[in-house]
């Protein structure tokens, strides 16, 4: 769908914006910069590691014609990709950044980046998990460049099921930098190279192969922050449906290195506990009082599937998203966890596809590599797995402050001036003691205190407050707009 734009943020509270938007970063003791010591190690890793293969002893797969799919404006390239379609099926190879190449076990860089945890976007700048002159320089998949790379290559049917396996490292060299848009375009018109031409059938597949068994990936419309000039505008898009096609890849590769790692009886998981029985019982009750019921004899990823984009959708999605809870990592090693399945996926997964902007990654990368191909497991990786699960949780829950406090913040910024006005919203669901809408415009979610309404209805709200520095806007109810069967 198109994306849905607010204004600009007005001039005179931008300044007032940057202020609170600092004020964020040093309340969660984020900061952007690196100590000297670890500058210096990053940088003596970047001129050091060779690239070359036979230097490097690594296999040379530069001849592939990989591509990389990104938001537009990205620097960081984690993955790359060249997808070719055979008369049986396809084969697939997913080139990721090999990080561990250039980040010593136990170096201050190594050390850095575990109190780190990943790399945070905010903003007004990204607060990076590596020193620069490697996430967006010597690590990147950059285009035109030799790059040091962990390639699985997918033998895969005509439903695009993988049929054979292989994990190697070698250096390869990125053809060309999309992002999601041109790409998209390049698709439609049918410009697009081979192995875009073929992500369509890719994803249609994979999609396939997620319905069968039991899996449901739920996309909802997120707000964005677009720097524009020197100020910020709110978007909100269901993005392209390469976007969906490209998420399937990273799901193949993640099942991937979650199947070599339990069949080794070594690694860390993504997991996430199925939901409850009384949960789901409650969610179905919820689609039929939004006049959307979820029958029992269609699968829960087939219902989400065919949901439409009024209101009442988009509160069944509101309710969807906190279906499944609980999600963490387990790492293991000889004795496997309790709970190996991702539920929302439907199958055991491993994050693995980011090591420039998730630190858990760069060790199933390792661990992964090592298993597929007959070697031990190095130490380093396997004395640390137990740390993993902690390290990660903490930098999740800062990633999370950061996002929604920055988000509030420009959402204030934008409603700023705009206090007594009326706007139209949908309300998303009834939590608490009130609502939870998302304004039709500008595209703002906000909470209304006290105020009652159906979820999936249409109401009209007055703004009463916009208070930039604590990121807090407040509306009150004025009344129903249009009822969910009028709609």
């Amino acid at each position: 769908m198109p994306a849905r734009r607010s204004r600009l943020v007005p001039t005179e509270v931008r300044a007032e914006l940057a202020a609170s938007l600092a004020a964020l970063r040093a309340s969660l003791e984020l900061v952007a910069t690196f100590p000297p010591d670890v500058e210096r190690e990053a940088a003596a890793a970047a001129g050091d590691v060779p690239t070359d293969p036979a230097e490097a002893g690594l296999a040379d797969l530069r001849d592939l014609p990989f591509l990389t799919i990104d938001p537009a404006g990205s620097t960081d390239l984690d993955q790359a990709l060249h997808l070719e379609r055979t008369p049986s099926g396809g084969v697939l190879h997913y080139a990721i950044a090999d990080v561990p190449a250039y980040v010593a076990p136990g170096g201050t860089v190594d050390v850095e980046a575990r109190g780190r945890g990943q790399t945070m976007y905010a903003p007004d700048g990204r607060i990076p998990l590596h020193p620069r002159v490697l996430s967006e320089d010597a690590a990147s998949l950059l285009p035109e460049q030799d790059r040091r790379a962990f390639v699985w290559r997918f033998v895969l049917d005509e439903g695009a099921r993988p049929v054979e396996t292989t994990l190697t490292r070698a250096i390869v060299r990125s053809r060309r930098q999309w992002s999601y848009e041109e790409a998209q375009r390049a698709v439609d018109d049918g410009s697009a190279p081979a192995s875009l031409a073929a992500m369509p059938w890719f994803g249609e597949q994979r999609a396939a192969r997620e319905r069968e068994r039991g899996g449901a990936s739920l996309n909802l419309p997120e707000s964005r922050i677009v720097a524009e000039g020197d100020g910020y505008r709110l978007e909100r898009s269901e993005g392209v449906p390469l976007e969906d096609h490209n998420a399937h890849v990273s799901l193949l590769t993640g099942m991937a290195a979650a199947e070599i790692m339990l069949r080794g009886g070594v690694g860390i998981l993504r997991t996430m506990p199925p939901a409850a029985d009384e949960d789901v019982e409650e969610f179905r009750a919820q689609t039929a009082a939004l006049g959307l019921p979820w029958h029992p004899g269609t699968p829960y990823g087939e219902y989400l599937r065919g949901l439409d984009r009024s209101p009442a959708a988009r509160a069944v999605k509101e309710y969807a998203a906190g279906l499944f809870r609980g999600a963490g990592y387990a790492a293991f090693d000889g004795e496997l966890p309790d709970e190996t399945e991702q539920a929302a996926i439907g199958a055991p997964y491993a994050h693995t596809t980011a090591p420039l902007r998730r630190l858990v990654d760069r060790w199933a990368l390792v661990v992964c590599e090592a298993l597929a191909n007959g070697r031990d497991v190095p130490g380093w990786a396997r004395e640390s797995l137990a740390e993993l699960p902690g390290l990660m949780s903490r930098s999740g829950q800062r990633a999370s402050q950061l996002t929604a406090g920055a988000l509030d913040r420009v959402e204030a910024a934008v409603l700023h001036g705009r206090e007594g006005q009326e706007f139209d919203a949908s309300v998303l669901s009834v939590r608490g003691d009130g609502l939870r809408v998302q304004l039709q415009d500008p595209p703002v979610d906000a909470k209304v205190a006290g105020a009652d309404a159906a979820a999936g209805s249409v109401v009209r709200l007055r703004l009463t407050r916009a208070d930039v520095a604590e990121g807090a806007v407040e509306f009150s109810l004025v009344g129903a707009t249009a009822s969910q069967e009028e709609r």
